[in-house]
């Protein structure tokens, strides 16, 4: 009988909903191991061997990834949203508000999905004709 490897002694395959979920929650892959119990260096393997392995950790990061572009987007153009409050009779109610959009936000977006236009470093050739004077003086004098 051949012998079980770490990934199979954890039985990580029935663990990979908790992966997956665990990097769409932000953690990185130190943080992963460490809930998983195994060294950075054991997750890293299993990324390169195990096909099911590496899929988790990309279908979470994907997702995150589109809630960071979500986010962004609305933090840069601005949104609605919805809030309870108490009125002065102490009724609870719902208010729609608006949040302005953030400047930072809108700048690092338009940075990063525009770059030629909008970077802060500005190329410019600039060549100059200087014309080259040479004395010819003579030490014949």
């Amino acid at each position: 009988m051949a012998r079980q490897t770490l990934y199979e002694k954890l039985d990580i395959k029935d663990k990979l909903g908790l992966v997956e979920g665990w990097k769409r929650d932000g953690l990185t892959d130190e943080q992963i191991a460490k809930n998983l119990g195994v060294s950075k260096h054991s997750l890293i393997k299993w990324k390169k061997e195990k096909p099911d392995f590496l899929d988790a950790i990309k279908k979470g990061k994907e997702v995150s990834d589109y809630e960071l572009e979500n986010a962004l987007h609305k933090r840069a153009t601005g949104y609605y949203y919805k809030e309870e409050t108490v009125t002065n009779k102490g009724d609870v109610v719902q208010v729609e508000k608006y949040e302005h959009a953030n400047p930072t936000s809108l700048i690092f977006a338009l940075k990063n999905r525009l770059p030629k236009k909008y970077r802060d470093k500005v190329e410019q050739d600039i060549t100059h004709n200087i014309p080259q004077i040479v004395d010819d003086v003579s030490k014949d004098d």
